[in-house]
């Protein structure tokens, strides 16, 4: 009995770390509404828990930056993306879930196309 409530506790101890870690994106983001923006890729931050894309857009005349929000690398891993497969000046259209807070300029990554040579992911698995 000790044995297993020895075993147990471990498994918990072990898994708790992982289960903290992984939130819900609706609260950071609407995941209701989607927003679309096209700029030139300023930084592709690929790591885990989640890959971030920093983007350049033009606004009202004015450049600013978004943060794109991806899945982790290993995800992304698994289909295809790599480091490489995003550089700095590719000019990307992202299509997400706008985040809560308006002034943080950030997007819940659904879609990315590269009009320069068609490549695109949209999260499907292959």
């Amino acid at each position: 009995m000790r044995r297993t409530l020895f075993g147990l506790a471990v498994v918990l101890a072990l898994a708790a770390p992982a289960v903290y870690a992984h939130h819900s994106f609706s609260a950071d983001y609407h995941e209701d509404q989607r927003v679309s923006i096209e700029g030139a890729v300023e930084e592709f931050l690929y790591h885990n828990p989640h890959a971030l894309l920093k983007v350049r857009v033009v606004q009202d005349g004015q450049p600013v930056s978004y943060t794109a929000e991806w899945a982790g690398a290993g995800r992304l891993e698994r289909q295809g993306i790599t480091p490489q497969t995003l550089r700095a000046g590719d000019v990307v259209r992202i299509s997400g879930s706008p985040g809560r807070n308006e002034r943080g300029r950030r997007i819940h990554l659904k879609s990315i196309q590269r009009p320069a040579d068609g490549w695109e992911w949209s999260g499907r698995r292959r």
